[in-house]
């Protein structure tokens, strides 16, 4: 099973791409698709929906693993995050991938049994899992990556 892992924004969208077989996990690909702070929201969403058609096309996952919207208390930084994971939802959709959806509460929960767990805890966690030598750089990507682990233990399509 080819899983992608997406952590939306609007600057920074971190993608982590593994198979799982036999649950055994290979990494596949992660970084991050860019945009620039001057650009006009249009363009950004444009720059972040073509890059997943990229994504898709170049590694045709089964499922893809997002996260879920998490408001803290810049509303209008949110929204348009929101706007980046429309796009995002969208390209999948585009293609019947499946798609799951997750809060950072069960990323946390699936990679290291606590809801509450650090940062660093899961990046190790992503580490092991993945059997890598260091942790995946960005962070963004190590989250994506997380998301794809998440979604493999709990197959939980919306």
């Amino acid at each position: 099973m080819r899983i992608l892992g997406i952590d939306p924004g609007t600057a920074i969208v971190g993608y982590g791409v593994i198979d799982v077989i036999n649950h055994r996990y290979t990494v596949v690909d992660y970084g991050c698709i860019r945009t620039a702070a001057h650009m006009y929201l249009p363009e950004r969403l444009d720059r972040i929906y073509q890059g997943m058609q990229m994504l898709i096309e170049k590694y045709q996952p089964q499922e893809m693993a997002v996260e879920e919207l998490f408001f803290n208390t810049n509303i209008t930084t949110g929204i348009s995050v929101g706007q980046a994971r429309g796009v995002i939802l969208l390209a999948a959709q585009q293609k019947d991938i499946p798609i799951g959806e997750y809060t950072p509460l069960q990323v946390k929960q699936a990679l290291v049994g606590y809801g509450r767990a650090e940062k660093q805890q899961v990046q190790y966690m992503v580490k092991t899992f993945l059997n890598l030598t260091a942790i995946p750089k960005p962070d963004d990507a190590a989250d994506a990556l997380a998301l794809a682990i998440c979604h493999s233990h709990s197959r939980k399509i919306g």
